[in-house]
This record gives C-alpha cells, sequence and structure tokens, in this order.
C-alpha cells in the first residue's frame, strides 16, 4: 500500500516543477508583455480542462509510443521508451494540472500594481529584473496557491495515467489506480486506507490554498 501513495506524491511534485517555470513565462507573457496571440494562448493553454483525460492520454501514447514520432527519437536517443513507466505519468499529469496553475498565476500577477513595475524599469531595471523584483513576490500568494491545485490535481490523475502507464502494480500504480484495483478484487479496506491517504493530503492542500486566496483578497481590499 505505501508504493502507490510514495510514487502518486513523487508523481505529484515532479509535474508541478516542471510546470512552474512553464506556467510563469506563459502567464507574464499574457499578463504583462501582452503579446499578439495572447488570447489564443490563453485558450490553448486551458484546452486541458475541457477534454476528458483520455484525450489527452490518447494523444501521448500516439505521439510518445514507440512507433511515435517524438518515442522514435528517445527512444534512439535514451535506448528506452517512456510509455508505461512513471515518467509517461509524469508527463500526462503536468499536462492536465498545468492550466489549474497558469491561471492561479495569471490572476495573481494581473493584481500586480503597473505602475511599480514601471517606476522600476524607469529607474533602469531591466524586464528580468522587474520580473523577479517587483512582479514575482507580489504575486508569490498566486504562484504558492497554483503550485498547491497543481498538486493535488496531478495526485488525483485517473483516467490519462492507466494509458499510458498502464496499472502495474510496484511500478505505475498510483494511488488512484491503487483504488481502482482494490475496488475490482473487492478489497474494501485497501481501498478506504487510500481514499483516506489521498483525501487527507488534498485536504491539508486546499485549506492551505483558500487561506492564500483569502490573504490575497483582504490586501486587495485594503488597497
Amino acid at each position: 500500500m505505501i508504493f502507490p501513495i510514495v510514487l502518486s506524491i513523487q508523481i505529484a511534485i515532479i509535474a508541478t516543477i516542471i510546470n512552474l517555470p512553464l506556467a510563469l513565462i506563459f502567464s507574464w507573457l499574457i499578463v504583462k508583455k501582452r503579446i499578439r496571440g495572447s488570447s489564443a494562448l490563453e485558450v490553448l493553454m486551458t484546452i486541458p480542462l475541457a477534454i476528458p483525460p483520455t484525450i489527452i492520454g490518447f494523444f501521448v501514447l500516439v505521439l510518445f509510443g514507440i512507433n511515435g514520432p517524438i518515442g522514435k527519437i528517445t527512444t534512439q536517443l535514451f535506448g528506452f521508451n517512456i510509455i508505461f513507466t512513471w515518467v509517461a505519468a509524469t508527463l500526462v499529469t503536468a499536462i492536465i494540472a498545468f492550466p489549474l496553475m497558469a491561471r492561479a498565476i495569471i490572476v495573481s500577477m494581473s493584481e500586480v500594481e503597473p505602475n511599480l513595475e514601471k517606476t522600476a524599469q524607469g529607474l533602469g531595471a531591466g524586464p528580468i529584473k522587474v520580473f523577479f523584483s517587483i512582479t514575482l513576490p507580489l504575486s508569490y500568494r498566486g504562484v504558492v496557491a497554483g503550485s498547491l491545485i497543481c498538486f493535488v490535481r496531478a495526485l488525483s490523475e485517473f483516467g490519462a495515467t492507466i494509458i499510458v502507464a498502464g496499472n502495474m502494480p510496484q511500478k505505475t500504480q498510483t494511488i488512484s489506480l491503487a483504488i481502482y484495483s482494490a475496488i475490482q478484487l473487492g478489497d474494501e479496506s485497501t481501498a478506504f486506507s487510500l481514499s483516506a491517504v489521498a483525501l487527507g493530503i488534498a485536504i491539508v492542500s486546499l485549506i492551505i490554498y483558500n487561506i492564500l486566496l483569502k490573504k490575497d483578497k483582504r490586501n486587495l481590499n485594503h488597497q
């Protein structure tokens, strides 16, 4: 019972780490740089929330499978294919959880006072320095909140994971997959125990998430 818990936490943490720099870049381009096509970029970024996870899993399977365009290259370079490994599970989990993180960061960055950034630029700070000294510190609660909600979503992923990683005990079986297997076998005790662990982790993460959102709202009310 320990393996699915450890693997799920590992996948969720790595997926969150992968998504964080990408979400920061996307959010900065959309909110602060207002690049052309930002609306289309937001729509594209949100697609994983609008379609079943199994579709994401299917496309990853097609692209990264042994006969897939990316899968052929990675197999030749590294000598193995990521499909039916925890790496594939991490990849689809990151894709599915990305919009949740990015949306939280976009909202947080949009609430940063532009005059503060303009003042820093007027004092000679470049875009990167302004981002790290003004934008990021003032939107850090949104970044943390987005990371937490991404972690929770990654922890609970099922549909895409079973397609690209399978349901192999001691290899690719996450909490969700282990619960599914336990239910199929009629092992209610294991299913309840794993559900309690997943629920506990999710509740703690969401409590912290809500606390951060409330602090942001209080700060806005005081401004």
